[in-house]
């Protein structure tokens, strides 16, 4: 479970370093996971792991919520 946005589901991929000569060397690229202190319904707060492009997509929807409302 470790490494992958809990509201998004994205995780690592996989891909290759390529050098100058062309020896490919697999690697991983982990997802930009930032830790959001979040608080529940009932008062309790829990710590989730959240994707950045997930937490602008949220922060974005969020706005635009906010202008239709008004």
């Amino acid at each position: 479970m470790a490494n992958r946005c809990e509201i998004s589901g994205k995780g690592p991929l996989t891909g290759n370093n390529v050098s100058h000569a062309n020896n490919k060397t697999k690697r991983r690229q982990l997802p930009n996971l930032r830790t959001l202190r979040v608080t529940l319904e009932d008062g309790t707060t829990r710590k989730i792991k959240v994707a950045a492009s997930t937490l602008r997509t949220m922060k974005k929807r969020a706005q635009q919520a906010t202008v239709e409302n008004n």
